[in-house]
């Protein structure tokens, strides 16, 4: 399989991209992910995942690979995104806002293909509802660290699940990476999966 430089220094994608057997390399892209224009949080999402990927073509003009791939995953809740909060504050009021209902967890993803010479861009939108916490209880959970770095200040697959009482949709979309999408996306682009 052909290597793929990965735009993201998101642990949680590289750990699947390891669980696909992917090869690849890690070159986090340097964006203004604050510049949200007046795009709605899908075609956001969309956006941030393009100019990663435009992002790491500019650095590697003169010696692009075939493959380049971005992502980037939102919340959204009444038309507000959240990304990733600035500092525990922020993240006390994310979780705030989230408890007790529902929100949309959106994750893009960007494909380059050097071969065609073009970016595919792709996003999935998941529900996920939070029942009522308690203010004690965000405490609690801001006191563990986990809320860092991570879009709407909680990681589902940590013990933020502890919170949720459904999800409809994608749960790897979720957690930043839907995988199902994401091997079509490939199959789809020309990319030799599972092909030494």
């Amino acid at each position: 399989m052909e290597p793929i430089i990965l735009a993201s220094g998101s642990l949680r994608r590289q750990e699947f991209f390891r669980l696909l057997g992917l090869p690849f390399s890690i070159m986090p892209a340097r964006i203004d992910e604050e510049d949200h224009g007046n795009l709605k949080p899908r075609e956001l999402a969309e956006e941030l995942a393009v100019r990663k990927v435009n992002n790491i073509i500019g650095l590697l003009s003169s010696r692009l690979p075939n493959w380049i791939f971005g992502a980037d995953t939102l919340i959204s809740v009444d038309g507000d995104v959240y990304g990733k909060p600035k500092d525990r504050e922020d993240a006390r009021k994310m979780l705030t806002k989230l408890q007790g209902r529902n929100h949309e967890v959106i994750t893009a993803m960007a494909l380059y293909s050097g071969k065609e010479k073009n970016i595919d861009c792709r996003s999935v939108v998941s529900s996920v509802t939070f029942a009522p916490i308690p203010s004690e209880d965000i405490e609690w959970y801001l006191n563990t660290g986990e809320w860092q770095g991570v879009a709407g200040s909680y990681k589902i697959q940590g013990l933020a699940g502890c919170f949720v009482s459904g999800i409809n949709g994608s749960y790897s979309g979720i957690v930043g990476l839907p995988m199902h999408e994401f091997y079509v996306m490939l199959k789809e682009n020309g990319y030799s999966y599972g092909v030494s």
